[in-house]
């Protein structure tokens, strides 16, 4: 009231002083700019107060606004700096939401709010928004508050272009909501937001069920009890912050289908009781009640028992939080792994290590077990050292996040007899005075995920809701926050005919030299059976493509392969080739997923010359000794057998790979090019000693032991090249008549 006598002071009609009529002018010219946005943008940038004033006196009006015009905000009904003072600690930036609120929203929703400066609607909505922050943050609900006059960035990245707007972010997906702005309203949205069967309700015919489905799902249980027939929002939203690690219940003390196991762990009706189970079924390992819960109290309850007493090791997310990496400012923690099988042999020995990992709770010893069918690559490399079988107990300390660890294999094995209990714990308790007692250091590969085949289900489900929110947004929201939708939508069914239609158009190309070669008659009876019997194709299984290489394929997988393309022949006989394929295609399978290598292979019964002109144009790709052994077995005619060639048909030049033989098979024909490239004279001269002794055969598939390696050398770059002025003719590779 005083500003506004101070106001009607300084109107003409009531003071006649000079000054008056100016001061109120100004007055009402701040009021219009103030009002109007775009003005206002122009003052904040130029400081103009006159639409004829020129922008190159901006400083000069800022200055004089400055100066002259003073007034208070309340007179204009305008409660910026309560507003402002109320959600400053709400307040989000666009990096502070990409790299905070984005990853959190996966373990709790958010509710945002969109705002301005001088939005005058977002003044009549801020005392339901202050009741509802005051309500749901206390709960864990997440607040957000976006000014889009600062913060247009994350206004357009939420798709939010008009304000007053109110949305909820979950699972990194954002939901508008188009309800009257009340609390209750606010309320239930945010609940909504909520998976639909995150905490199941559980009765006297459904609690055992829930409680031994613990070993399946490799997760706690926590029953809470209540009288209340709706589950609490506060126990939701802890389900929602845990549901990786602990499955949630909800039992109804009011209904008289949950009289029995109320009766059966004697829970008091008059408070809420939370009962948490792990292994055991009979007993919970843990108890709290309380008539008021919080939030921390809550959470303190379930993180302290987020985990089983004996995890079954079923993803890697799960291996880095029970066995973390050794940190040198913390103590050390040793995971005591049990490798054992699922079947019924199996249950006595398991059970007999979680009765030892419950009398020995130390907070330095994390207990855990892995399926050895399911984790076969972990396993494989843990074991193989001392070649030994499940059930084995290993104790391991992780020594860095790629995978190193030190471990040792307790001897004797786990039967799960009293001597083998005492040994264990004679282990441990040297483990712990000594930490070298691990002496055994590995590198372990990434755990599989045993989960996921729920992926599909998990995808269905996302779809559905995606399919959901479109249909909401189709009836609520206008075509402007519609076309990033709509445009994402034509985009794939865009990508997916372009696919199809490509794929056709490169069939029917493949088609045409695969009828050509069909109507060539056989060209002797030798061929014909091969031919029919074999496959230019390894296993579907092997997931790995191996063409021939003909006189049809020479061209394109070899003389015009595309720069920086790599084609990968194995040279193999009718005799040995179902034998090296399948070899040829587990070797090269870790390697399929590059696209710059292809795959082929080359029957020397049909092309025996070709390999002969390759090696007369690099004489450099054969070792020294085998060439001078050619001076003394000229007669015999070169195997080349196994061998496996890195063709880059652009730059013209070659990787050799010679099949690796144990025993007493010549020595030359052991070398590859890596081999080449680190051995010296004096090894030279004992492999041609060693192979004029004697040659024996062994099993053909024994050639590609070595493959895998040589492979990687190929990867690095670090194997010789052997350059040739061109590549062997069309003449070389035709079958001979």
């Amino acid at each position: 009231m005083k500003m506004f006598s101070h106001f009607i002071h300084r109107h003409p009609d009531k003071n006649k002083s000079p000054g008056a009529e100016d001061m109120f002018i100004k007055i009402t010219k701040s009021y219009e700019i103030l009002s109007n946005e775009e003005r206002r943008a122009n003052y904040d940038r130029f400081g103009q107060m006159d639409e004829n004033q020129n922008f190159a006196r901006a400083p000069q009006g800022f200055r004089h606004y400055q100066d002259s015009f003073y007034f208070d905000e309340s007179f204009f009904h305008f409660p910026r700096t309560s507003r402002d003072f109320t959600d400053s600690k709400h307040h989000l930036h666009y990096n502070q939401y990409i790299s905070e609120v984005l990853p959190d929203s996966f373990k709790r929703p958010y509710l945002i709010k969109i705002t301005s400066e001088w939005c005058f609607t977002c003044v009549h909505i801020e005392p339901v928004w202050k009741d509802t922050v005051l309500e749901l943050e206390p709960l864990g609900v997440g607040i957000g508050v976006v000014d889009i006059g600062y913060e247009r960035q994350l206004a357009n990245h939420l798709g939010a272009h008009r304000t007053p707007s109110i949305l909820g972010l979950i699972n990194g997906k954002v939901t508008f909501f188009h309800y009257a702005v009340v609390r209750e309203h606010l309320r239930q949205f945010v609940e909504s937001l909520l998976p639909q069967k995150l905490v199941e309700k559980v009765t006297d015919n459904s609690y055992l069920g829930f409680l031994n489905s613990w070993h399946e799902e490799n997760k706690p249980r926590v029953l809470m009890f209540d009288v209340a027939s709706n589950i609490p929002f506060l126990y939701k939203l802890t389900a929602f912050a845990y549901k990786d690690y602990v499955q949630f219940g909800y039992v109804d003390m009011g209904l008289t289908e949950t009289s029995k196991v109320v009766q059966r762990f004697s829970i008091n009706t008059y408070a809420p009781t939370m009962l948490l189970f792990k292994e055991s079924t009979d007993k919970p390992a843990d108890v709290m009640q309380a008539r008021g819960m919080k939030k921390q109290i809550i959470d303190e309850f379930v993180s302290n028992n987020r985990f089983l007493l004996v995890p079954r090791l079923v993803n890697q997310k799960l291996f880095d939080e029970l066995c973390p990496v050794k940190q040198f400012h913390r103590r050390r923690k040793y995971c005591v792994l049990l490798v054992t099988g699922e079947g019924e042999q199996f249950v006595s020995v398991n059970e007999a290590f979680f009765d030892f990992a419950s009398s020995n709770t130390k907070e330095v010893l994390r207990f855990a077990y892995v399926y050895q069918r399911q984790q076969q690559p972990l396993c494989d490399t843990l074991l193989k050292k001392e070649d030994t079988t499940p059930p084995q107990v290993i104790l391991l300390e992780r020594r860095s996040a790629t995978g190193r660890v030190l471990y040792r294999t307790v001897t004797g094995g786990w039967n799960g007899s009293d001597d083998d209990k005492h040994r264990l714990h004679e282990q441990l308790e040297i483990l712990q005075r000594d930490p070298s007692h691990l002496t055994h250091d590995a590198m372990l590969p990434e755990l599989n995920n045993e989960f996921a085949s729920m992926f599909l289900i998990h995808w269905i489900n996302t779809a559905y809701d995606y399919l959901a929110q479109f249909y909401f947004d189709l009836l609520y929201s206008n075509w402007r926050e519609m076309m990033p939708v709509l445009s994402l939508i034509f985009s794939a069914l865009f990508i997916l005919f372009g696919t199809v239609i490509i794929q056709a158009f490169s069939d029917a190309g493949e088609d045409k030299p695969a009828k050509q070669k069909a109507t060539d008659p056989p060209k002797t009876a030798e061929s014909s059976p091969g031919q029919e019997s074999t496959s230019s194709r390894p296993p579907k299984k092997n997931f790995v493509e191996v063409t021939e290489l003909t006189d049809i394929t020479y061209m394109s997988n070899l003389v015009r392969l595309k720069p920086g393309h790599i084609n990968v022949v194995l040279i193999l006989t009718d005799a040995s080739k179902q034998v090296l394929l399948r070899k040829f295609a587990k070797e090269v399978y870790s390697f399929s997923g590059s696209q710059t290598l292809h795959y082929s292979f080359l029957n020397v019964d049909k092309h025996s010359q070709w390999m002969d002109s390759l090696m007369e144009s690099a004489p450099d790709a054969r070792p020294s000794d085998c060439l001078d052994e050619e001076e003394d077995f000229t007669s015999n005619k070169s195997d080349y057998t196994g061998h496996v060639l890195a063709l880059n048909g652009h730059k013209k030049y070659f990787c050799i790979f010679r099949p690796v033989f144990t025993g007493e098979e010549a020595e030359c024909s052991r070398w590859s090019d890596e081999d080449a490239a680190t051995a010296g004279p004096s090894k030279a001269t004992r492999s041609r000693s060693s192979s004029r002794q004697k040659a024996t055969t062994l099993e053909i598939h024994h050639k590609l032991d070595r493959l895998s390696l040589w492979m990687e050398r190929l990867m690095e770059g670090t194997l010789p090249r052997h350059y040739v002025p061109a590549w062997p003719g069309l003449d070389t590779i035709t079958p001979q008549k």
